[in-house]
């Protein structure tokens, strides 16, 4: 079975434009090295990881954690926090 994850348009879009795979998202939602609360949406959970395959930078996902399963907003390659997690 895959693992799964329910992506917004916006996500699934910023995946494919940023090259960033899917399992890379599923690990840090669900196995993340730390965790923000959204400052803006209690709803929002911050999910940080490093991606060894890229170079150790930390990828940020940004997911609704009241959803089940949990729906991705946005996910990117955070360059203020490389050298910091």
């Amino acid at each position: 079975m895959k693992p799964t994850l329910d992506l917004t348009h916006h996500a699934h879009d910023v995946l494919k434009a940023r090259e960033i795979r899917y399992i890379w998202v599923f690990e840090t939602v669900n196995f993340p090295e730390a965790m923000l609360r959204d400052i803006h949406d209690a709803q929002l959970t911050h999910a940080l990881r490093r991606i060894p395959e890229r170079g150790n930078r930390v990828l940020r996902v940004v997911y609704n954690h009241t959803s089940d399963p949990p729906r991705v907003v946005t996910a990117y390659f955070d360059r203020t926090l490389k050298g910091k997690l």
